[in-house]
């Protein structure tokens, strides 16, 4: 689906109702034993850069979300029971973290003790209002450093209902996110027609953090897959690696806010010309790859792009449908000035990303304890990102442009650039979130358009 703000996702007027846990539910969960189960690396990394950045005095709103619309005259007791519904499938939905010290403890609520309260808000005849509105409440609802931390929310009209469910980002990714509409439309069309959904289990995402940590902490820092992240962030001056564009910002500066930048790369036409060129070397990703390792090289002089992929976890099918933050990261390296033309660039991402996409099943945040470096985090974001998700399989997706489907991500402050590239049954599209400088505008700008031009000059020669 598109990535996009929630300025920017359609938003319209209309009768604003709300649901949170229960408070009945939330007391009952102060008094929870703890649940042996472990954070996961990433999980835990997210929430201490979050406690970090707090005390540093910054405020920085960390959510995802999906918003799409439902079709005609809602039931809203009938939308309230496919929401609980959907959300007793996901284990980590109602699984939170409490402080022990300076230690992570979880607690999980029973399923049977989960209900939802329903408040209507008001009337929103002014959109722009109803969007002040609706970011103010999902940064406090949707708070990583509390809990529970989602929301779910509904904006109503005679016609059609758009509705907004958002999280804090330790509860799911973007696979998770594109996943929700299809699965809450089938859930409401069948309260509406009166019959029981038939649906397999899906396996807990907090079961996969007590088995993911288990395995990252089997490993020590004498370990070869270590020792290649070390080297690795050594050639990137001891840190995880940035943007190699210049930004603007002020060594030492404060972190500053961001901006938002999306738009359609290329249609549907020249994203599949492109993918069939791009195929034997590693598909639309590796391409991108090496169209940005091409494109930082001419705007920055960068002679190598270094940056950290992300690849999803979910390799074993049980993982498939189920909500939670299943992403890892490998370090890739590309030798542009090895690479003179986008051939040469595309044959050294292959080799990169054969050799080095294995070191994703290690969470980074355990790479670096490791590493026994201070990685205090200053910043939301630890490392830049340049992601590609093919979502056209996803259930629901031919409907995801009929349905005002959007994919919400919270921009606010940081001084990395996080690039998200969908392909969509329409094409290819671009969204950014980057530093709010007139020089990093200025560079991603030149980035967008180069990217769209090479991915053109491609799809041209592969047609």
């Amino acid at each position: 689906m598109r990535i996009t703000d929630i300025q920017r996702c359609e938003v319209r007027p209309g009768l604003l109702v709300e649901w949170t846990l229960d408070p009945a539910a939330v007391e009952a969960a102060t008094a929870l034993p703890e649940d042996s189960r472990p954070p996961a690396y990433v999980q835990e990394s997210h929430i201490r850069t979050a406690r970090s950045v707090r005390e540093d005095g910054l405020f920085v709103p960390t959510w995802l979300g999906t918003a799409f619309d439902i079709p005609g005259a809602v039931d809203l007791d009938v939308l309230q029971g496919a929401l609980r519904s959907w959300m007793l499938r996901h284990e980590t939905l109602r699984s939170g973290f409490r402080w022990v010290g300076d230690e992570m403890s979880r607690f999980t609520l029973a399923a049977e003790a989960v209900s939802l309260q329903r408040e209507v808000v008001g009337d929103f005849p002014d959109a722009n209002r109803l969007v002040q509105y609706l970011q103010d409440r999902f940064d406090v609802a949707a708070d990583a450093l509390s809990w529970p931390n989602f929301i779910y929310t509904a904006v109503v009209r005679e016609d059609c209902t758009s509705v907004y469910m958002v999280f804090d980002h330790s509860n799911v990714d973007s696979y998770s996110i594109q996943r929700i509409p299809a699965e809450i439309h089938e859930l409401y069309t069948a309260g509406v027609e009166g019959r029981a959904v038939e649906q397999t289990p899906v396996s807990s995402y907090v079961d996969f953090c007590e088995i993911e940590r288990a395995n990252a902490d089997q490993i020590d820092d004498t370990h070869a897959l270590v020792s290649r992240w070390r080297e690795f962030i050594n050639r990137c001056d001891g840190k995880l690696p940035n943007f190699p564009l210049d930004l603007g910002l002020e060594p030492d500066g404060e972190l500053p806010t961001q901006k938002l930048m999306h738009e359609m790369l290329v249609d549907a036409e020249a994203a599949a010309a492109f993918e069939s060129y791009c195929r034997p070397f590693g598909g639309s990703l590796a391409g991108i790859l090496a169209a940005t390792s091409l494109i930082v090289h001419e705007i920055g002089g960068q002679s190598v792009y270094r940056t950290v992929v992300p690849f999803h976890t979910r390799v074993k099918s049980r993982w498939r449908n189920s909500v939670g933050w299943y992403v890892g990261g490998a370090p890739v390296e590309i030798p542009t000035a090895q690479s003179p033309d986008f051939d040469s660039a595309l044959e050294l991402v292959r080799t990169a990303m054969r050799t080095n996409r294995p070191l994703a099943s290690m969470p980074i945040a355990r790479v670096l304890r490791l590493l026994g470096s201070d990685f205090r985090p200053t910043s939301p974001d630890l490392y830049s990102i340049v992601s590609f998700v093919d979502a056209r399989g996803l259930p629901g997706s031919e409907r995801w442009a009929e349905l005002k489907a959007y994919g919400l991500v919270r921009v606010s402050y940081g001084d990395q650039v996080c690039v998200w590239i969908n392909r969509l049954h329409e094409g290819l599209q671009f969204a950014s979130r980057y530093p709010d400088t007139d020089i990093a505008y200025k560079n991603m700008r030149l980035y967008v358009e180069q990217l769209r031009e090479i991915i053109i000059s491609v799809a041209r020669k592969g047609s």
